[in-house]
């Protein structure tokens, strides 16, 4: 799953890679937790590239009361297609969640070690994600997206058996495309990431404080031999 996440490159630099024609300001995120604002990439209706703000957790068009719905965070990549909560976002609402790492956890219950998977050559990486317009009684609309999983590949299957969707580069304009890409093939993208593309750096277990969010919540506990 993805239940933890970071984006500290430079917003100049988000820009330049996922080529959106917004120029927007935001801060370097250490440590984004569910329900917050995260930045996505999608398309407009005349196929440009947008930056957007929506909360993690999405909330399907169907729901009434957001109290009584669970916040669905992600979305299991082999369940799209066919669950209803998500079928219709992986036909017309299809985006890109930019990150450069992730968090996972492993041990018992209690003495649960926290590591940062982060590509072994510092870039930035693209999550699969699903968004929705949901509109409450008052009209009042609030986008929100869920990052979509698969199994884990080598490396983060020593931590946990899912991982979120790593997207190749060349297969962002085919994800994002929702009219030239058809679900079908749309899934055919959702698989793991290559095995040697990230390390596993143990991390102390302040970054398990999901209100810590400072640059060195992501100082190594000690070098992993994962």
């Amino acid at each position: 799953m993805c239940s933890r996440y970071s984006l500290t490159s430079p917003p100049e630099a988000v820009r330049a890679y996922f080529g959106y024609a917004d120029t927007p300001n935001f801060p370097a995120r250490y440590n984004i937790a569910p329900t917050q604002p995260i930045p996505v990439v999608a398309v407009d209706r005349a196929g440009t590239r947008r930056f957007r703000l929506m909360r993690w957790g999405l909330l399907p068009s169907f729901v009434t009361d957001p109290k009584k719905f669970p916040t669905l965070i992600n979305a299991r990549s082999e369940e799209v297609l066919a669950k209803p909560s998500f079928r219709n976002a992986m036909r017309w609402r299809r985006c890109l969640v930019p990150a450069d790492g992730f968090y996972e956890w492993t041990g018992p219950k209690g003495k649960r070690r926290p590591f940062l998977l982060r590509p072994r050559e510092a870039k930035l990486i693209a999550f699969a994600g699903l968004y929705e317009r949901w509109r409450d009684g008052q009209g009042v609309e609030t986008d929100t997206v869920a990052i979509l999983t698969c199994p884990s590949n080598a490396i983060v299957s020593l931590l946990h058996d899912r991982m979120p969707v790593v997207l190749a580069p060349e297969d962002y304009a085919a994800w994002l495309d929702v009219k030239g890409t058809s679900p079908e093939a749309a899934a055919a993208l959702l698989r793991p990431a290559p095995d040697d593309l990230f390390e596993a750096i143990e991390l102390d277990p302040k970054i398990n404080d999901s209100k810590r969010d400072e640059p060195g919540i992501q100082e190594p506990l000690q070098r992993s031999l994962l």
